[in-house]
């Protein structure tokens, strides 16, 4: 039976891919992979060979992930040109998924320096897997749930991610930190096992979506030539983002708000044991704060913003984001209250990443013309927050480096936080505020 829009079973299975595939960003880029990569490459002082060079082992992990960003970024306006064309959304999106989780699973065999590459492919390919699969789900939106529903939709998505992937890393952490609950005895395997139960959650909860969500929603025949139609179709879109003041407007604000979000998001954890000292145990507690959070964040945001619409709704969220970051600048490792300051930013973070992140992505649909290129168009916003990541990390690391202090960093994110308010404030005149 093919589900129509807005009805709730069709909605449920659309979110449900965030239960699927969140797992990877909690477990694999946030808490557990970092840490047991850090484990296994720390020999000769963090000193690791690659194709033949010395690399710092961080250095190449950071890397590695700009690397799999930058071909995201390339591919996926590409792809989707070609998906939008050919009607085929959902066959893409079910070959990253596939990329991304067995990539994942592959990492269960890198153990140290000698299985290297395959910590480095690995990482590199799951990261092309999520973010590739994340620009055709996205894309979805507008083709399962009315403009109305959009907001509680969104929230819903990453309502169900946050859930997902607390459940599997509770019993992730339990392994890591307990081993001797599952008679388990090398120090190595806790970890790669979470790596293959990721891998299996997420291909495996990916099948409901799969089955549920709609393919070819637009009934399209493509002809034989559908890379050169599908180039064709990117063009157009291009053309057409030229003459949507309002869109334009949005994306730029997104850019700006993106560098400081994904920075902190990936940073913060790093600011945190090394500038203010925090040990691993309590950073782990912290990212379970964070994300639990999370969930309630999404959920309030997405009713404040029916209530006062989405772009003031998100200017809300953006001013408390530059707070976060000047009390970041403020924090001194010194004060015998260090961790709960540092708990109590960990708690403001998660209550605006859901909330940001859901009604970002809302705001974005809601403001696309009427269009059966959804996967095209929201290509251009995949895209837009891959390269905020690189610009967001660059100028963190950069300033850090020349001022000798990660605090300084954090309050040149304000500024690009700030910025992005004045672009969201002169949306106003534009006549998308009637809508949003």
């Amino acid at each position: 039976m093919v589900l129509q829009k807005g009805d709730k079973k069709l909605i449920n299975a659309w979110a449900f891919y965030d239960w699927a595939n969140s797992v990877y960003s909690l477990v694999i880029a946030t808490a557990v992979f970092p840490i047991y990569y850090e484990a296994v490459t720390s020999g000769n002082n963090g000193m690791v060979q690659f194709l033949g060079r010395d690399f710092n082992n961080s250095s190449l992990l950071s890397y590695s992930l700009s690397f799999s960003f930058l071909i995201v970024a390339l591919m996926s306006p590409i792809l989707s040109g070609i998906a939008d064309y050919t009607g085929n959304k959902k066959r893409f999106m079910q070959f990253f998924c596939y990329l991304g989780s067995f990539s994942v699973m592959s990492l269960f065999f890198f153990k140290g320096q000698d299985t290297l590459w395959i910590g480095v492919l690995g990482t590199i390919l799951a990261s092309i897997g999520f973010w590739g699969s994340i620009v055709f789900y996205n894309s979805y939106l507008p083709e399962i749930a009315f403009p109305e529903q959009h907001d509680r939709v969104s929230a819903k998505g990453f309502m169900f991610g946050y859930a997902g992937s607390l459940l599997l890393l509770a019993f992730n952490l339990t392994m890591v930190m307990m081993p001797e609950w599952y008679g388990i005895s090398d120090a190595s395997l806790p970890a790669r096992i979470s790596f293959l139960s990721v891998g299996i959650w997420w291909i495996g909860f990916a099948q409901i979506t799969f089955y549920h969500l709609p393919n070819n929603v637009f009934h399209k025949k493509p002809e034989k030539d559908y890379i050169f139609k599908g180039f064709r179709e990117l063009k157009v879109v291009l053309n057409n983002l030229k003459d949507l003041k309002g869109l334009k407007q949005f994306l730029i604000a997104f850019f700006l708000y993106s560098i400081g979000v994904q920075t902190v998001i990936l940073l913060a954890g790093l600011f945190g044991k090394k500038e203010l000292g925090i040990d691993t145990s309590k950073l782990i507690i912290i990212i379970l704060l964070i994300n639990v959070v999370a969930i309630l964040g999404a959920y309030l945001f997405s009713r404040l913003s029916e209530k006062i619409g989405n772009i003031n709704t998100l200017k809300i969220t953006i001013v408390i984001w530059g707070f976060i970051c000047v009390a970041a600048y403020l924090l001194d490792a010194k004060s015998k209250f260090i961790d709960i300051q540092f708990y109590a930013l960990g708690g403001t973070i998660g209550m605006v990443l859901g909330a940001i992140q859901s009604l970002s992505r809302s705001t974005y649909s809601k403001l696309l013309p009427d269009t059966k290129e959804h996967a095209t168009y929201f290509s251009f916003f995949d895209v837009t927050e891959k390269i905020a990541i690189v610009a967001g990390t660059f100028v963190f690391g950069f300033v850090a480096a020349i001022t000798n202090s990660m605090r300084n960093s954090f309050f040149i994110l304000a500024i690009f936080f700030l910025m992005s308010f004045v672009v969201l404030s002169f949306m106003k005149k534009t006549e998308v505020e009637e809508v949003i």
